[in-house]
């Protein structure tokens, strides 16, 4: 499917050229020529405010911001963007299957995944943090005894802390995010955990603003990287490594990850933040 999907880019590309030799406009004057005559597939999460959410036909987040950016240092502008649910049990499968041509999904860069899949950035580091009530006390999970603490069924937040607080705290799993803060809404839990930018999102949405807190007090590091397909596709590695920096070095990150968390008493981990890319295998 992707040899299929390459070969009628490079006979559109053929055409282009030739229509240019014969005095043509391609009507594009910014990004790179790279992304002429296709749609890039990006793949995100629809049920993250703050970090990547559908709300009708729009998409919004820090995710979605910095995948926009790149895209369109690419060659991709926004109108050429399709963008693809792609839920964390899914997002490895759903690039090996050329479903998606990179994903930006609060995706951690781990040893494990790079055994399939590549990676690019970082373009943030998040930490596990917990979510609480305004009025909570709670400073850490080391406070968590003979409490009720929610997060994901199968996530990496769920695991660690039965890896390591387990004792004393009652875990209750959903099936999202959204529904662990329904649940503290009600009063039947006493904090939600993940990491921290995707709990300052749960705060921000005009529902739950001024309701929650993010504590603060992190207990691990995500590297959140974009994924690409192991064999290289549409996009490199090494381009969009050039795009995160310069996204850094202009404000337009800064600005993506305030307009995100606005309304919040978050502030993210300036040792850690900006990251600076790795470099690419």
């Amino acid at each position: 499917m992707r040899k299929t999907r390459y070969a009628a880019a490079a006979i559109a590309a053929v055409a282009a050229l030739t229509l240019s030799a014969c005095g043509g406009d391609s009507g594009s004057e910014s990004g790179s020529s790279e992304g002429s005559g296709e749609k890039i597939r990006i793949g995100i999460k629809f049920d993250q405010p703050g970090v990547g959410f559908k709300d009708g036909n729009a998409y919004t987040g820090f995710d979605v911001d910095v995948a926009k950016y790149v895209a369109n240092e690419l060659g991709y502008p926004e109108d050429r963007i399709e963008f693809i649910s792609t839920p964390s049990q899914q997002r490895e499968n759903m690039l090996e299957n050329d479903q998606v041509d990179m994903i930006f999904a609060s995706y951690s860069i781990t040893d494990t995944r790079k055994e399939t899949i590549a990676f690019a950035g970082p373009y943030f580091v998040a930490g596990q943090d917990l979510l609480v009530p305004s009025d909570s006390d709670i400073g850490g999970p080391e406070e968590l005894d003979g409490k009720t603490l929610c997060s994901v069924t199968s996530s990496t937040s769920a695991q660690k802390i039965k890896d390591n607080y387990a004792a004393g705290v009652n875990l209750l799993e959903q099936p999202s995010y959204a529904e662990c803060v329904t649940a503290m809404q009600g009063g039947s839990i006493d904090a939600v955990t993940t990491d921290d930018i995707i709990l300052a999102g749960l705060a921000s949405t005009d529902a739950n603003k001024g309701k929650f807190k993010v504590v603060g007090n992190t207990f691990s590091e995500e590297r959140y990287g974009v994924g690409l397909p192991k064999e290289e596709g549409l996009v490199t590695c090494e381009d969009i490594n050039t795009a995160i920096t310069k996204m850094v070095e202009d404000g337009a990150w800064d600005e993506a990850i305030k307009k995100n968390t606005e309304g919040v008493d978050y502030t993210f981990n300036a040792e850690l933040n900006p990251p600076k890319t790795d470099a690419c295998a």
